[in-house]
């Protein structure tokens, strides 16, 4: 107040310093040249002004203690409860099957035909080529025609011996030539049946590799690859902390951005080894196909469930803060009014399972709870908000 009446009192006596001085405006003086006229007008100015915002002062002091409507937050709310929630591990697999083969020959020769073409359709033992037996057929008709003559000496000899005529030597010789001939005809047999390609199990042709007349060599040349399109999986690999939690009959859900489709399938099997390279094991899924549209090899995007709780609370993610030792935590609204005001109140949580901008809060809040959703970044523990839910 001493400050006060100090300024005024200077500011009186720089006033009364004359009545021409009094009257002149801030331009006379200036046009004055006078530079002592010119500082004691900057020192009026002064003067009056400090005065003022000392008068301002008290009087803003005094509102802010009258006025008890305060400027209060608006925020948004969610309610917090129980859902189910199914956390899924996503990872990239690779379409494949045990039935895809290349055809290999057994004999060498000629191709001299081929009885297949791409794209047909084959069953099990159904003969797809067939290599020239470099006269193996008619060495066999030869040895059928000794083989013949064998057994009817040997059914005579046999015969003769049950009459107890003749030694025992001419019968176990004739035996005994019966039964090599027999061993020869099969053996000649086996070798011919190596002439002819058959098919390892029902399947698609899906590519001739070698020509008919071409010269192959037995286990060198590939003669045709052969696919089933029906017993077909996606094989991934996981990492090895999972392992106690993706196992069989697992739910997957698996995508093929390529086609544009989505598939609902389990997990058949899961290895027994960890690939010590990478720490991983592999997961085979399977794969219904039904009309063929997915082929070996083909990307595979798969989300498969790692774990389920079906009484979770849930929240996004993004009202989480942290604090300085690393506690997690957000904010509640307590003591709501009758015109939705509230207090905020700070929480510590601790949290489960992230999928996308959703986390599972597995301690620190109970069913009912109102959450601070919009806004919660910018308020303060005990602050008063406003929830403008819609």
């Amino acid at each position: 107040m001493k400050n006060i009446y100090f300024i005024l009192i200077s500011f009186l006596m720089i006033v009364s310093c004359g009545e021409n001085k009094k009257n002149k405006t801030v331009d006379q003086i200036i046009e004055t040249n006078n530079l002592d006229l010119i500082r004691q007008k900057k020192s009026e100015i002064i003067a009056t002004q400090e005065a003022f915002n000392l008068e301002l002062k008290k009087i803003n002091d005094k509102i802010k203690v009258l006025d008890t409507s305060k400027k209060v937050p608006l925020i948004t709310t969610i309610i917090s409860k129980q859902e189910n929630y199914n956390h899924y591990l996503e990872l990239q697999g690779n379409v494949t099957t045990k039935q895809m083969l290349v055809v290999y020959p057994e004999f060498s020769g000629i191709l001299v035909k081929v009885f297949v073409k791409e794209g047909q359709k084959v069953n099990k033992g159904e003969i797809l080529a067939k290599i020239d037996d470099g006269g193996l057929g008619q060495q066999l008709a030869q040895l059928e025609v000794q083989s013949s003559l064998s057994k009817t000496t040997f059914e005579r000899q046999k015969k003769l011996w049950e009459q107890k005529i003749g030694s025992e030597i001419q019968y176990l010789q004739a035996k005994t030539a019966y039964e090599a001939q027999q061993k020869a005809v099969g053996q000649l047999k086996q070798q011919l049946e190596k002439t002819i390609v058959k098919a390892p199990f029902s399947g698609i042709i899906d590519d001739v590799i070698t020509d008919q007349g071409s010269v192959v060599g037995a286990g060198q040349s590939p003669l045709l690859r052969i696919v089933n399109l029906n017993n077909m999986y996606i094989e991934t690999e996981i990492p090895e902390k999972y392992i106690a939690t993706i196992t069989k009959n697992k739910d997957v859900e698996a995508e093929f951005p390529v086609l544009g489709k989505t598939l609902q399938t389990k997990i058949y099997q899961t290895s027994n080894f960890i690939n010590p390279a990478n720490r991983t094991f592999k997961a085979e899924i399977n794969l219904p196909n039904k009309n063929h549209e997915i082929k070996p090899n083909l990307t595979a995007k798969v989300k498969i469930n790692d774990y389920t709780n079906k009484n979770a609370i849930l929240i996004p993610q993004s009202i989480i803060s942290e604090d300085g030792n690393g506690n997690q935590y957000i904010y509640i609204v307590k003591n709501k009014n009758n015109k939705n005001q509230g207090v905020a109140q700070r929480v510590i949580i601790e949290t489960g399972y992230l999928q996308g901008d959703v986390i599972e809060i597995t301690k620190g809040l109970s069913v009912g709870d109102e959450i601070i959703d919009e806004g919660a970044r910018s308020i303060r523990e005990g602050q008063t908000v406003k929830i403008i839910n819609q």
